[in-house]
């Protein structure tokens, strides 16, 4: 082996160790949100019959909702999130061998990074995917630039320090596109690799039990490759198209056991919040996730003119990467030796797009209102923006872009592992500090309810409580506000008060608006008192009552 070999491969590895260096960083330092909660839940071996509903119970009960529960099966997970979710069961199934194996249960290590470190370490993994696809597709410095691309992206870093499954998918996806990559150019030397072919269907099998949207992914495969099938139909080699028929059919007939799980899911209560009303919003929405896969710098929760700086900072750098990248698409397009995968990769992130704005406006599904859904095409994003750095460090003499564009990646990492950009939706770590005013005071929390994803945000706030309240006077009520919130304020007058002269009762009411908040409440025998100089709105209202 050569020493620029030796060089190649040395820098992959650190590029690598850097990738893993930055989801490993500060794992435990964000809280649990609604979503990781969800997974926690469930991974755990647990589900909502597990939490205490309509009654009041200690902040000490959370290590219980929370515990391990030891050999539970696969089928019995699958179970729970048939009925109390809308997910597939792979990557559940998945965590909860890891912690049971890696961790021997949660006590010593914590929950927080228990359940964290495997969608970290699936995202280091994704690293070295995204070289092997550009390796195969493009060139192996190609695949380098893309490996450090994807280990410096704000949005990968982001998406491995969650306690879900997204990391998977795009390990997932990466690998179907070597698949897909490697399918064409042996069709195109009229050869038909049956083990290639194998990997491609086994992987797609099991994209579809890791995330309902891997299905788009998979559609973006099959009419990426039909297409250039039929374009090259006279040179292919005998029995191609029976083999990309059969591919389908088994990839399909593996989904059927959870086919009816997966439509009964469609119109559950937990996917109303995707309802589609600004028709121009999702159009900006994607741009913007485009700009966080390259640069994402402090802008939530900043003074007015620090949000400005930065936003212009991030808007002038994506413009000239814009640009940049651009002109490494053509470069790779009118080559011979790279048209053919930059068309497939093209082609994929191109019908995915279509796939997504179809769910949009056509079913009426907004799924670009969160950036996190663009995993299904980030892969392809990846392996283009390292292609096109990398041809421009040869054709067009810029030694630096990749350099400026990597930097500006990792410093936007920095900030992401210490919750200055992508910060938590509804922040409940900010909810507790703002619910512990007075940490010597007991404290009652109340959640009104209508679904399970209600009681999923109250258990994050909870547990983010949990962390900072110094003693044991906190209790917590998860009431049902059916058929309204009046008979939440019916059952808070027959709750339990804590021993106590004063406590502070925060009411956490999703769809209240601030006026219908009543100036008083009752609580046991005690009156408790609005205090309207304590009212907060993060996504939904929470607001303090004074009990005496």
């Amino acid at each position: 082996m050569t020493n620029s070999k030796h060089f190649h491969y040395f820098a992959l590895i650190a590029v690598i160790l850097v990738g893993g260096l930055l989801r490993f960083w500060h794992l435990d330092l964000k809280s649990f949100w609604l979503d990781e909660i969800i997974t926690a839940l469930f991974s755990l071996g647990r589900n909502y019959n597990d939490v205490p509903l309509d009654v009041v119970f200690p902040v000490e009960g959370l290590s219980q909702i929370f515990s391990f529960k030891a050999a539970l099966s696969c089928p019995q997970i699958a179970a729970n999130l048939a009925t109390q979710s809308v997910h597939p069961p792979l990557f559940f199934c998945l965590l909860h061998s890891w912690v049971q194996t890696a961790f021997v249960g949660i006590e010593d290590w914590g929950l927080v990074w228990s359940l964290r470190s495997l969608p970290a370490l699936i995202g280091v993994a994704a690293i070295a995917a995204i070289y092997w696809l550009n390796a195969i597709a493009f060139s192996r410095s190609a695949g380098l630039i893309a490996a450090a691309f994807m280990a410096v992206s704000p949005f990968a870093v982001y998406l491995s320090q969650e306690a879900r499954h997204y990391t998977l998918p795009i390990l997932l996806i990466t690998l179907s596109l070597v698949g897909l990559t490697q399918i064409q150019k042996d069709l195109l030397q009229q050869k038909l690799r049956y083990f290639t072919w194998l990997g491609w269907i086994a992987v797609n099998c099991l994209g579809f039990y890791t995330h309902y949207f891997f299905i788009l992914a998979f559609v973006a495969q099959v009419v990426t490759l039909l297409a250039l099938m039929y374009s090259r139909r006279r040179s292919l080699p005998r029995y191609s198209f029976l083999a990309i028929a059969a591919s389908i059919l088994v990839v399909v007939a593996s989904f059927i056991p959870w086919l009816l799980a997966m439509l009964s899911h469609a119109n559950r209560s937990e996917t109303t919040w995707l309802s589609q009303s600004n028709p121009i919003a999702p159009i900006y929405q994607t741009l913007a996730s485009w700009v966080l896969m390259l640069i994402a710098l402090p802008v939530e929760n900043q003074p007015w003119w620090i949000a400005i700086v930065v936003a212009l900072v991030m808007i002038v750098f994506s413009i000239w990467s814009t640009q940049l990248i651009f002109r490494g698409l053509k470069q790779l397009w009118h080559s011979p030796k790279t048209h053919l995968s930059t068309k497939i990769l093209l082609s994929f992130t191109i019908i995915v797009l279509l796939e997504m704005f179809v769910i949009v406006y056509f079913l009426g599904r907004d799924i670009t209102i969160a950036p996190r859904y663009n995993f299904v095409y980030y892969p392809s994003f990846c392996a283009l923006v390292g292609a096109s750095l990398a041809v421009q460090n040869f054709k067009l003499k810029l030694p630096n872009a990749k350099y400026i564009v990597i930097s500006f990646g990792l410093i936007s990492s920095i900030f992401v592992v210490n919750n200055l950009a992508f910060q938590k939706p509804f922040n409940p770590k900010l909810v507790a500090q703002n619910m512990n005013l007075e940490p010597t005071i007991p404290l009652m929390m109340v959640v009104g309810y209508e679904t399970y994803q209600d009681v999923a945000l109250g258990l994050s706030f909870a547990l983010a409580l949990e962390k900072i309240r110094v003693n044991d006077s906190t209790n917590l009520a998860f009431l049902s506000r059916s058929p309204g919130y009046e008979s939440v304020w019916q059952k808070l007058s027959t709750s339990p008060l804590p021993e106590a002269t004063r406590v502070n009762l925060w009411i956490v009411a999703p769809g209240l608006k601030r006026r219908a908040y009543p100036p008083q409440l009752t609580l046991s025998n005690k009156q408790c008192d609005i205090d309207t100089t304590q009212h907060y709105r993060i996504g939904i209202p929470y607001q303090l009552y004074r009990c005496s």
